[in-house]
């Protein structure tokens, strides 16, 4: 089987650690370890024998993630997974074959696109628009939805444009789902980073047919977990644990024993409330920024690290990422990255000093071209 190559992902792999400036990073600056856990428990941590531990996640982080979707989730609807990549693979070798169509919303981080179609799957784009402020037009959806359609796949809130999908839209695609009988996979990994500090609805428990995919990796700091989950019905999650044995087997013993003590809902609160702190503080630095540099137009996000910003010159989002990569050592990742070309996405979760440097040499990049 051939696989399509991950643009992203390569281009974020080969460069992101040989840069001065990595401003393609999607997530809010990593927690440390002392900072998450009392000193009893960072003891605790030291003496742990490394077991195997629970292949489908221990009860206790699963109750914890059931316990953010509400009373009618228990541990039965949870699935621990290898961060929200693995989660989001599950959903696609689970429930689709060669032939079938998803319905795939673009700008978005492409990993299910490129990895259904690497499957025969057939992916049909449909654009988010930002003169709705970055929403489905659900007529559009209604449009292209056909008998082969199997799956609606949404990013929300969404990468790369920050925004939050509208409960009219969200409605919309739940109806379209209800009547077509297509499942509905949604990627929640940056719920909890919204700015104003409330987490958005999530689609969770929208239909017997609805997956939710997320994890530790964004709102929470703590990518070096790779600790992640998929919530759905019953049926599913057993499905997907089938699959799980021939992944990954478990996560990691100490990653589940960490995050079943951080997502307690006292200390999941306190990280998020400081997770919105700093993005309101970095995102309004970038937006002072951004009034001086007339070849970029960035639209404030509703949540997340990262915002789209539209070009303004006569350059391809690759070609302003190679050359700002090259001749000024700052990586951002390129539109045609996430499926739409004109853009670049800015990641501003890393702490202040650090962007701002950044950002002064986009800006002596963009006078210069």
């Amino acid at each position: 089987m051939k696989f399509e190559l991950f643009d992203l992902e390569r281009n974020q792999s080969l460069f992101e650690n040989e840069v001065d400036y990595n401003l393609s990073e999607s997530g809010v600056h990593p927690l440390k370890i002392s900072e998450i856990l009392t000193d009893d428990e960072q003891r605790e941590l030291l003496n742990k024998n490394l077991y195997y531990g629970y292949t489908n996640g221990t009860p206790e982080l699963r109750q914890r993630v059931a316990d953010m979707y509400g009373d009618t989730f228990s541990i039965e609807n949870v699935l621990i997974t290898s961060g929200s990549a693995e989660a989001n693979f599950l959903s696609i070798m689970t429930q689709l074959e060669s032939g079938d169509e998803i319905i795939y919303m673009v700008p978005n981080y492409l990993q299910i696109y490129h990895l259904a179609r690497s499957f025969g799957i057939i992916v049909k784009s449909l654009p988010l628009h930002q003169e709705l402020g970055w929403q489905w037009d659900v007529d559009e959806l209604k449009s292209i939805v056909t008998p082969k359609t199997k799956m609606i796949v949404v990013c929300n809130p969404n990468n790369p444009t920050g925004a939050l999908m509208n409960p009219e839209v969200m409605d919309g695609v739940i109806e379209v789902a209800r009547e077509t009988g297509c499942w509905v996979l949604s990627d929640e990994v940056y719920r909890g980073a919204e700015l104003d500090g409330v987490e958005c609805r999530s689609f969770a428990g929208a239909t017997d047919k609805t997956i939710v995919n997320a994890g530790l990796s964004k709102a929470y700091s703590l990518p070096g977990l790779r600790l992640g989950w998929t919530v759905g019905s019953e049926t599913y999650i057993n499905r997907a644990w089938s699959f799980h044995d021939f992944t990954v087997i478990n996560v990691a013993y100490l990653s589940d024993w960490v995050a079943s003590k951080i997502l307690e809902y006292s200390r999941r609160r306190k990280i998020l409330d400081r997770t919105k702190d700093h993005l309101n503080h970095n995102l309004n630095m970038l937006c002072d920024w951004a009034e001086h540099v007339p070849a970029l137009t960035i639209t404030r996000p509703e949540a997340a690290a990262i915002t789209f910003a539209k070009l303004n010159i006569p350059m391809s989002s690759e070609e302003f990422v190679f050359n700002l990569r090259d001749n000024f050592s700052v990586l951002l990742t390129a539109g045609k990255w996430h499926g739409m070309e004109g853009f670049v996405r800015f990641g501003y979760g890393t702490p202040e000093e650090y962007v701002r440097s950044g950002l002064d040499r986009v800006s002596d990049f963009c006078k210069k071209y």
